[in-house]
């Protein structure tokens, strides 16, 4: 997924809020909580009504063109963040196709994006196997180490989307402001009540 495609959906997020989301592939209603499909062509997210997610459940379904964005919110324990080489409190990592990690941190500006060197990737999935089933494109390693906070997740891609737009709905001058890290802080305890722990 581009940073262009990214910064796209970020953008238009504060705006779905305030109308109905139609489906991206068939223009129907979709209900609030909905699925998302991505659009591995264009790097684009989707909304999905209920009908059109179904269709994509089975991996291959879209033909290499559609893939769902799944539903798991798995946290995990012993992922050594620091030595991931993120030089922020709050990053997500993206695994491409071609096994290349993207690095993001979500800023005020949007989403700041590295490359994670494959040895390092390598050596953190090895003692953190749970990375090895990250679903490229449509999953993320999400990190956060803000406040003392020492969190790591699976998510979907979507959830990312969505942690972005809410740090650039809610920052206010050089650090941010109260209303931020209090959004972020829900964000991450909404994550805790409707996720699972890794087993």
């Amino acid at each position: 997924m581009t940073s262009g495609a990214l910064d796209r959906a970020i953008r238009r997020a504060p705006a779905a809020r305030a109308e109905t989301d139609t489906c991206g592939l068939c223009d129907a209603p979709a209900p609030d909580r909905h699925a998302h499909v991505l659009d591995e062509s264009s790097g684009e997210l989707l909304c999905a009504c209920r009908a059109c997610g179904l269709l994509f459940e089975r991996e291959g379904a879209g033909y290499g063109h559609y893939r769902l964005v799944p539903g798991r919110r798995e946290r995990l324990g012993g992922v050594p963040a620091a030595d991931l080489g993120v030089p922020v409190g709050l990053a997500f990592f993206v695994a491409g196709r071609d096994g290349a990690v993207t690095a993001r941190y979500p800023s005020p500006m949007g989403a700041t994006e590295w490359t994670v060197d494959p040895g390092i990737w390598a050596e953190v999935t090895a003692r953190a196997p749970r990375l090895a089933d990250l679903r490229p494109g449509v999953e993320a390693l999400l990190v956060n180490t803000v406040r003392g906070a020492d969190e790591q997740w699976i998510v979907p891609i979507d959830d990312c989307y969505r942690l972005v737009a809410v740090i650039r709905r809610s920052w206010t001058g050089l650090s941010g402001g109260d209303r931020v890290w209090n959004d972020i802080e829900a964000f991450f305890k909404d994550l805790t009540e409707t996720g699972t722990k890794e087993q």
